[in-house]
């Protein structure tokens, strides 16, 4: 790749970089085989930094998900219950009147389309207000106890609908643990950091691990009680390097069978809030042929961003993978609106 084909990539990377919002950030950029790789960085991140994958870290809990359905212990179509003390879930989805919390399955959960609230973002306590002031844990228990003051958006399963809430995840986070037999930790430990080799990557258990700092606009804010909190739907930490082989590995087959991405890619779109962003089966989908691209885009980008800035996306028609870390905590869409002008100046390259 010659240098007048990689400026378009830096150009885009070095408008993003220019903004008085971004105080570090890193990409990487890598086809299937390697045999084109691009690397830019700003300020002090490098490609081996620790980054705080925050909701990235939905993709480790889709793999474990995906791998227990490959070894028979659980089925997308398992009703959550199956899983939990009845008095846990009872009340976690009351929608006009009617109890749908014991008709929920994984596939809802795994889809985002189980209709549930998100207390990340929504109410007067949600936890983004609590993140911004102070540093705290919320064990899964207490988060369940904060959903079920909030009212379900539309009952499981209302076709093409769907809802992006962390709580889905962290339910499955729960039955990764009582199917696999291990902490969550033991589980990416056993399912993806050893078959891939990741050494970098982990879900902090303490403040002894190394948590990164995170930028809120000018504010640089140091939350690890929260961040370990996270979790299955947000807690890992990883680099650069590291995100690049896992996201090859989760597209390309070398964690579960790729055929089951026939089952997975039915595409709902999320909350206005959430863009241009579709969710498949564990897994965000934003479509390049549309208007957010002034029609001009071709194709897809397939994979997950967090809201920190970090993100990790296939382009399939290119052969493509954009990963990195604009560790911004204030806009949420930056991460998705640098990987698609990246997809866009891939189409002027190549």
């Amino acid at each position: 790749m010659t240098n007048i084909k990689t400026e378009k990539f830096e150009k885009v990377f070095n408008k993003f970089t220019s903004s008085r919002k971004i105080h570090e950030g890193i990409l990487l950029i890598e086809d299937t085989g390697g045999k084109f790789s691009l690397m830019k960085r700003y300020g002090e991140k490098e490609l081996n930094s620790p980054l705080l994958m925050a909701s990235i870290t939905k993709l480790f809990t889709t793999s474990c998900i995906l791998i227990l359905l490959e070894q028979d212990k659980l089925s997308l179509e398992d009703r959550i219950i199956k899983y939990f003390d009845i008095n846990i879930l009872k009340g976690i989805h009351i929608y006009n009147g009617r109890d749908y919390s014991l008709e929920l399955t994984i596939s809802d959960l795994l889809f985002q389309i189980s209709g549930l609230p998100d207390v990340y973002l929504e109410g007067e306590n949600s936890l983004i207000n609590r993140i911004l002031k102070e540093d705290f844990y919320i064990n899964f228990y207490d988060t369940i106890s904060e959903v079920k003051k909030l009212k379900p958006h539309f009952e499981p399963r209302n076709k093409g609908k769907a809802y992006y809430a962390d709580i889905n995840f962290d339910i499955l986070g729960q039955i990764v643990e009582k199917e696999s037999g291990l902490t969550l930790f033991k589980a990416y430990e056993k399912y993806i950091f050893e078959p891939l080799g990741l050494e970098n990557t982990y879900l902090p258990g303490d403040n002894h691990d190394e948590i990164p700092k995170i930028y809120y606009m000018n504010q640089v804010i140091y939350r690890p009680k929260f961040v370990i909190s996270s979790g299955a739907s947000g807690g890992c930490i990883t680099t650069a390097r590291e995100l690049m082989i896992f996201i090859k590995a989760f597209f390309g087959g070398k964690l579960f069978d790729k055929s089951i991405f026939s089952r997975l890619s039915i595409y709902n779109k999320l909350q206005a809030s959430m863009g241009p962003i579709h969710y498949g089966g564990g897994y965000m989908q934003i479509s390049l042929s549309g208007p957010i691209s002034l029609f001009m885009g071709k194709g897809e980008l397939i994979g997950h961003s967090g809201s920190t800035g970090s993100f990790a996306f296939y382009y399939p028609i290119k052969d493509l993978f954009f990963v990195g870390d604009m560790n911004q905590m204030a806009d949420a869409s930056l991460p998705i609106r640098l990987s698609i002008q990246l997809a866009m100046a891939a189409n002027r390259i190549f």
